[in-house]
């Protein structure tokens, strides 16, 4: 019997319509992998050649100058086609190269693109040639561990999401044993070249790598992922030479597209309020795009949040004769009350519902929560430093961090007389105020850089938690309020003797003035409803509050229902738009242009991304003048600086101007965004993330 079932079930799975329907690919993925993204100008020349721009140049810390003396002096190169190259040129293209590629840190859309772009170049002009792939990121290189890429591979993943094809890590190489073993590997393999496909501090490895291997001829180059948009380079005069990393655009509209839904579905139930958290631990461009993709009711931008100034409580503060300095910044307390603002205005109109867009890093902007993670993070590095122990080993539980920090308050206040240690009494105090989840969060290892893990602290719930509080306090006082529409409230007294034009200025605050009626103030519960009627004469004191005004009373009474997201992951792995799919695409052509040049300690890019693509250039940055000193895990060290948002862009300006239409506290529609669906020809996209079409704007030429 059971061999019969098992024959059937093979002939079921066997059968042509099934076995069509459950294949790992569908007709819409194997087409998006048969678009051959577009080449820019240049590559459509059979050759080309490098060339120095002298107009561009950076500020350059001598503690860079110190430690890459091969690199330094790089200029930023562009890339030009030639039809027929002298026979030298020609040489370097047809020279038969071993190239290794690798990706570093956390996927992100058009990475594959990347290597078929690279790929296609050297086996254009030398089939011989052979690309590395190193396996589980950096880790693949320290280990030698590699696979040769073949066509099979890279069709497989042409214009695909993750990096599934080699893998990727978060190891850093970055120190004499690993940059030693990874020599090793590439001379073994006899590299040409070594490709690193990564953010701002896998691009700061590939600047200490290119200089410790320049003896060795080996070529290290640079390309710019990630999907939080901060890697973005302009040189000393503001130009823009990398408008955006690859990776951005995909997440951003993943992100939306989900987001948008969320607010499709909040406007049917009418009942939710949806709290989104999208990527961005340091810099806040993907909840600005989202902003722009969705026209979520209410989307919160670190970097102004950082920027904003108390004036009402800094004038009060003046008047009494000192400078309030809690005044400027946003604390996390009074961004509670901004959201519940928007929250209490949505109700008075009849939506108590919407959406808020938050960044992953919001806490980092906000002025007390930095406090607390400066304090701890040094009280941390200090008890390591001093005990030559892990102070999370030696205090497991939350209440014995919390012991021991009460213990340092107090020695603050024993032995120096007053709370001027690190963490002294107010320290202690406002941090016990805070929730236990967000106390443990605070506390929490830090990653492998010595930053606080922003993505692991579950933001959202602070501030629903803040948030509730204050609408129940505004609840109790009567001011927080959903609308009755004057046709809900004449429809449902036309069962009653009492005329509505009688009834309706005892129950409403604003009876007349307009279509939503906001119940009395004073009328906060069914007690004082049927006093309000029985002062006014509308009912006697022995009779009930007819049914019908119970029911707008109830009516009227919000339930401040939630739902929690985290837009991160998914994002990601998503598959490229065609601006992502043609961006990498291009960078990896720019990589071997790069290579055939002699360039090393340059980073692929594409110069004026944000002016399409008949206009993009691709380039060679030098990455050694970029980067900068940088506390990390106590030290300075030499990283590439991440790009915040430009609270004076266009982009930000836009937003900024729209908040209030977006949050559409007014009767009427919400103004809500579809963004449509991301597919493989571009035709449902925009041509470049809004950000970038916006921040185009600021160019003197086009305004």
């Amino acid at each position: 019997m059971a061999s019969i079932e098992a024959q059937h079930t093979d002939r079921l799975l066997n059968h042509p319509a099934v076995k069509r329907v459950i294949g790992n690919e569908n007709d819409g993925m194997m087409n998006r992998k048969k678009m051959i993204p577009e080449k820019c100008a240049v590559f459509t020349k059979p050759y080309t050649r490098l060339t120095d721009d002298l107009s561009c140049s950076f500020k350059i810390e001598s503690e860079c100058k110190l430690r890459f003396p091969d690199i330094i002096e790089n200029k930023v190169q562009f890339i030009v086609g030639l039809e027929a190259p002298d026979p030298s040129l020609r040489s370097a293209f047809e020279k038969k190269r071993n190239i290794g590629v690798v990706f570093s840190g956390g996927p992100a859309p058009g990475g594959h693109n990347v290597i078929a772009g690279l790929y296609d170049a050297a086996m254009r002009y030398n089939p011989e040639n052979r690309i590395y792939g190193f396996l589980m990121g950096p880790d693949g290189i320290i280990e030698n561990e590699a696979v040769v890429i073949t066509r099979e591979m890279v069709d497989a993943h042409l214009n695909t999401g993750g990096f599934g094809m080699i893998k990727t890590g978060r190891t850093k190489i970055d120190t004499s044993r690993k940059i030693s073993c990874s020599r090793d590997t590439c001379r073994s393999l006899k590299l040409d070249a070594l490709i690193v496909i990564g953010g701002d501090d896998s691009n700061t490895n590939a600047a200490f790598l290119a200089q410790e291997m320049a003896a060795d001829h080996i070529q290290v180059i640079g390309v710019p992922k990630t999907i939080d948009g901060d890697l973005q380079v302009r040189d000393e005069s503001g130009k823009v030479l990398c408008a955006i990393s690859f990776g951005f655009h995909s997440a951003a509209r993943a992100f939306a597209n989900q987001i948008s839904n969320l607010c499709a579905d909040c406007s049917s139930d009418v009942k939710y309020w949806h709290f989104c958290k999208v990527m961005g631990r340091v810099a806040s461009h993907l909840a600005l795009e989202v902003a722009l993709q969705t026209h979520a009711n209410m989307t919160f931008i670190g970097e102004d949040l950082a920027d904003y100034v108390d004036r009402e409580r800094l004038e009060k503060a003046r008047a009494e004769g000192f400078n309030d300095y809690n005044a400027y910044g946003m604390t996390l307390r009074h961004l509670s009350r901004v959201i519940c603002d928007g929250i209490v205005r949505r109700a008075a109109v009849g939506k108590n519902y919407g959406t808020i867009v938050i960044p992953e890093g919001i806490l980092e902007f906000i002025n007390e929560i930095q406090v607390f993670i400066i304090k701890l993070n040094t009280i941390i590095a200090e008890y390591n430093k001093i005990h030559d122990s892990d102070f999370h080993l030696d205090f497991p539980s939350l209440e014995d961090k919390l012991d021991y920090l009460r213990r340092l308050a107090r020695r603050a206040r024993e032995e120096r007389g007053g709370d001027y240690g690190i963490w002294n009494t107010r320290d202690d105090d406002l941090f016990n105020d805070i929730p236990d989840f967000f106390q443990e969060g605070l506390l929490m290892e830090r990653d492998s850089h010595g930053n606080f893990p922003f993505s692991q602290v579950e933001t959202e719930k602070v501030l629903i938690g803040l948030v509730k509080d204050y609408l129940n306090t505004l609840l109790g006082k009567g001011l927080y309020r959903i609308g009755i529409h004057m046709s809900y409230y004449e429809k449902a007294l036309a069962s009653l003797t009492l005329p509505a034009d009688e009834m309706g200025p005892v129950l409403f605050k604003n009876y007349g003035e307009s279509e939503f009626l906001l119940i009395r103030e004073s009328i906060i519960s069914l007690k004082t409803l049927k006093t309000e009627l029985v002062k006014e004469g509308l009912i006697k004191e022995t009779e009930d509050v007819p049914e019908p005004v119970q029911k707008i009373f109830k009516k009227s009474i919000p339930s401040f229902k939630t739902q929690v997201h985290f837009f991160g992951y998914g994002g990601r792995g998503s598959d490229p738009t065609k601006f992502d799919a043609t961006y990498t695409y291009n960078l990896g052509l720019t990589v071997f242009a790069l290579i055939v040049g002699g360039a090393t300690g340059q980073m692929a890019a594409i110069r004026n991304l944000e002016k399409g693509f008949s206009e993009w250039e691709p380039i060679g940055i030098p990455i050694a003048p970029l980067m900068h000193l940088e506390e990390r895990n106590g030290k300075l060290q030499l990283v590439l600086e991440r790009s915040l948002v430009d609270l004076n862009s266009t982009s930000f300006k836009v937003v900024q101007a729209l908040r209030e239409k977006w949050l559409a506290a007014t009767p009427g529609p919400d103004h809500y965004r579809n963004p449509g669906p991301v597919g493989d020809t571009g035709k449902n996209e925009e041509e470049m993330p809004i950000t970038l079409m916006l921040n185009a704007l600021d160019s003197p030429d086009i305004l």
